[in-house]
C-alpha cells in the first residue's frame, strides 16, 4: 500500500482532562446514560523539531476563562474535570523530561476550548492551523463565541505572531498529492519532510485539521472531532442530528464522516484516532493490533 508519510517519527496519547455528556448526542442509538469523554492530545517526537503537540486540551484556566456569563454555558453542558497535573505541560515534563519552553511547535486542530485550553503554557511554541479555523472565531466574543465553542481568554495574546497559517482549499495552497485509493485527495506537508500531512475535516468545526503520522508501529490519522469515537466510524454511526448544534456544518461533517469510514475500510492498515476516543490510548500508545 501507499505511503503517506516519508519520515517517521514516534508518537504518544496523553489525556489532559476529561468531561460528560449524554452518549446518545455522539452516536446514533447511544445510550441515555453520561459518558466520559477524554480531551486527547498528541506529543510527536520529530527528528528535527523535537517535541510537537498535537492540541493541549484542558487547562486550570479553563474555570476562570468560563466563569462569566454566557461563557459558563459551556461548562454547564459538558461538565470538566481536570487536575493540575493532567496539564499538557506538566505531562511533558513528567513522561518527557522538558520543560514547556522546550517545546516549539503545537499544532491546532481547531479552536474549541478542550483543544486550545493549554497553549498559554507554552511560550516559545509555534502553531500551526488552517487559516479559515483561525478566521471563524478571530475577534468573537460573548454568545458568537460560544456558538462556535470558543473562549477568548483562552487564547495567548501573540497568537498571530507566532502562527503559521495554512491554506486547505484544494489543489494549490502550498498542498501535495495524497496516494490514490484515500478520500482525501490533497494533503499539507507541513514541516517539508513528509513526517506530518494534514488533511480538512471540517464540519465540526470550520477549517477543522487531521494529521497523519507514521511510526515504526505503522500510520496514524489523527482525525481530531471528526468522529467522537472509533466506535462510530467502524459501526458506521454518526452522531444524533442533535449534535448538529454546535457544528459549524451538519453536512460537511457528515461528508468527512463517510471520509472516515471509507478509510477505515479501503486502509485497515491506518489506526484512526479520534481527540475524544477512550480506545485512543490503546491505538496509540499500546502494542498490537487496534
Amino acid at each position: 500500500m501507499s505511503s503517506i508519510n516519508r519520515t517517521q517519527v514516534r508518537l504518544t496519547w496523553l489525556m489532559a482532562g476529561w468531561c460528560t455528556h449524554p452518549e446518545w448526542v455522539t452516536i446514533r442509538n447511544g445510550s441515555l446514560r453520561k459518558a466520559v469523554f477524554p480531551a486527547g492530545l498528541a506529543v510527536i517526537e520529530h527528528p528535527d523539531r523535537g517535541l510537537v503537540l498535537f492540541d493541549t486540551g484542558y487547562a486550570s484556566r479553563f474555570f476562570a476563562a468560563s466563569a462569566g456569563w454566557p461563557y459558563r454555558l459551556y461548562r454547564m453542558i459538558t461538565p470538566v474535570r481536570f487536575e493540575d497535573a493532567d496539564g499538557a505541560a506538566a505531562q511533558v515534563k513528567e513522561r518527557f523530561g522538558a520543560e514547556a519552553a522546550d517545546v516549539g511547535t503545537i499544532i491546532v486542530s481547531h479552536f474549541h476550548a478542550d483543544h486550545i485550553g493549554g497553549m498559554k503554557d507554552f511560550p516559545n511554541a509555534r502553531y500551526h492551523c488552517f487559516r479559515s479555523a483561525y478566521e471563524a472565531v478571530r475577534g468573537k466574543r460573548g454568545w458568537s463565541a460560544l456558538r462556535a465553542g470558543f473562549l477568548p481568554e483562552l487564547m495567548p495574546d501573540d497568537f498571530e505572531a507566532r502562527s503559521i497559517m495554512i491554506g486547505n482549499t484544494g489543489e494549490g495552497s502550498g498542498q501535495i498529492k495524497l496516494p490514490d485509493g484515500l478520500p482525501f485527495a490533497y494533503g499539507s506537508d507541513l514541516f517539508g519532510d513528509g513526517s506530518v500531512v494534514a488533511v480538512d475535516v471540517s464540519g465540526h468545526a470550520h477549517g477543522q485539521m487531521g494529521i497523519f503520522v507514521t511510526t515504526e508501529r505503522g500510520t496514524f490519522f489523527l482525525c481530531a472531532d471528526a468522529a467522537w469515537s472509533s466506535r462510530a466510524i467502524r459501526e458506521r454511526r454518526p452522531p444524533h442530528p442533535a449534535a448538529g448544534f454546535i457544528m459549524s456544518s451538519r453536512s460537511d461533517y457528515l461528508d468527512r464522516f463517510d471520509r472516515l469510514c471509507r478509510l477505515h475500510d479501503a486502509r485497515p492498515d491506518i489506526r484512526i484516532v479520534p481527540s475524544h476516543c477512550r480506545e485512543a490510548d490503546r491505538l496509540v500508545n499500546q502494542e498490537g493490533d487496534s
